[in-house]
């Protein structure tokens, strides 16, 4: 994730509300992580609006520091891979073929970005942007055992040529996504994004999608249903019926303020299909 612009830490640091150390280690990467998994929200109302999705350093900075807009995985995790790499982590960025809700005889393309981190404890899987099942702290990158992070437990399990995330939700486990060892490059997360943020088939293109972990439960959007759920796995439910009224939750529970424009280009234009997914 190279680039010729340099990562403002100060403004980073400020937008997830961190004061600690700077110092590249395990405390550090634990506490950075959840203060950004918790702060930029997952989301891809720029999908929606068919605006490019720009994953350069520059980019970034302005959408997700300081426009206060999330992103979705690319983009926060790039994000995060810059910031942890400018602090003096040891990082390898990796490609996953999301598994979450997806039937096993299902194939899926690599999609979705994640990071191993190299510390004197041993090495780290490091995500802050899966939707609504972002992870808000690191791993230890050993496989079948459960791991507790602040929010649902993790684990990693072998398969095939590779690996496979699991959280644990409401007492079983389910599986997030498969990964191998091979690193990648802005490059490489260049031509998967374009593909998941243009392809009609994507499901960015189609529907809306966001997501936030905040203390002890989950906030997350998917069209017009607004979920808080908690650890337990039992959620509360809402239904919103106009642009105005998903403008509002975005404000108030993610943290992003759409503009007329936003919500002409990213919400309106879809609402009728969505009622009719929902049958109302």
């Amino acid at each position: 994730m190279s680039s010729d612009t340099k990562i403002d830490l100060d403004a980073y640091f400020k937008r997830i509300g961190y004061d600690g150390s700077r110092e590249p280690t395990l405390q550090t990467l634990k506490a950075i992580h959840y203060a950004q998994a918790v702060s930029i929200p997952f989301e891809n109302l720029d999908v929606l609006a068919k605006r490019p999705i720009l994953l350069d350093l520059a980019s970034l900075q302005k959408k997700l520091v300081t426009e206060k807009r999330g992103g979705y995985c690319f983009e926060v995790n790039g994000l995060f891979a810059a910031v942890l790499r400018e602090l003096g982590f040891d990082i390898t960025t990796l490609i996953g073929r999301v598994r979450w809700m997806a039937p096993e005889e299902v194939d899926t393309a690599r999609s979705h970005m994640l990071m191993l981190v190299e510390l004197p404890q041993g090495t780290y899987l490091a995500d802050a942007g899966f939707g609504g099942l972002t992870m808000t702290g690191p791993i230890r990158f050993e496989t079948g055992i459960e791991q507790e992070t602040p929010h649902e437990p993790r684990r990693l399990l072998t398969h095939d040529h590779g690996f496979e995330l699991q959280a644990k939700i409401a007492g079983g486990w389910m599986p997030v996504y498969r990964f191998t060892l091979e690193p990648h490059r802005r490059t490489d997360y260049e031509v998967a994004s374009w593909y998941t943020s243009t392809h009609p088939s994507s499901i960015f293109v189609q529907f809306l999608i966001a997501g936030r972990p905040r203390e002890g439960k989950w906030l997350s959007l998917f069209n017009r249903e607004f979920k808080i759920r908690g650890l337990d796995g039992k959620a509360e439910t809402r239904v919103l019926d106009s642009a105005d009224e998903i403008a509002e939750v975005l404000d108030s529970y993610f943290g992003i303020a759409l503009s007329e424009e936003d919500k002409a280009l990213a919400i309106a234009p879809y609402l009728d299909r969505w009622r009719a997914m929902s049958g109302s």
